[in-house]
C-alpha cells in the first residue's frame, strides 16, 4: 500500500467524520486493498473484500462521498478486517 493510500485509510477512520476526502482515492485504496470492484448501474460500485460485500454510489456532482458514506466505507471496511 502507498503512502497516499495509507493517510486515504487513516482519514476515514478519524472521527468525527471527514467530508474531504476524494472519492477517487477511495477506490484507490480498495483495489490497493486487493478488493473486486465493478461498476453497476449508473454511478453504482460494487466491492468485495474478504467475503464482504458493498455497494456504493460515486458522489455526484461533487468528488467527495459526505460523512454518511464515509461511515458506510469505514463499516465496509472493518467487517472485512481492515484497521489503519
Amino acid at each position: 500500500m502507498k503512502r497516499r493510500q495509507r493517510r486515504t485509510l487513516e482519514r476515514l477512520f478519524e472521527i468525527p467524520e471527514r467530508a474531504d476526502v476524494a472519492w477517487r482515492d477511495v477506490e484507490s485504496l480498495f483495489s490497493a486493498l486487493a478488493a473486486e470492484v465493478s461498476a453497476g448501474r449508473g454511478s453504482r460500485v460494487r466491492v468485495a473484500l474478504g467475503g464482504v460485500r458493498a455497494v456504493f454510489h460515486r458522489p455526484h456532482p461533487r468528488k467527495e462521498p459526505g460523512k454518511t458514506m464515509v461511515r458506510s466505507v469505514r463499516r465496509f471496511l472493518t467487517e472485512a478486517g481492515v484497521r489503519p
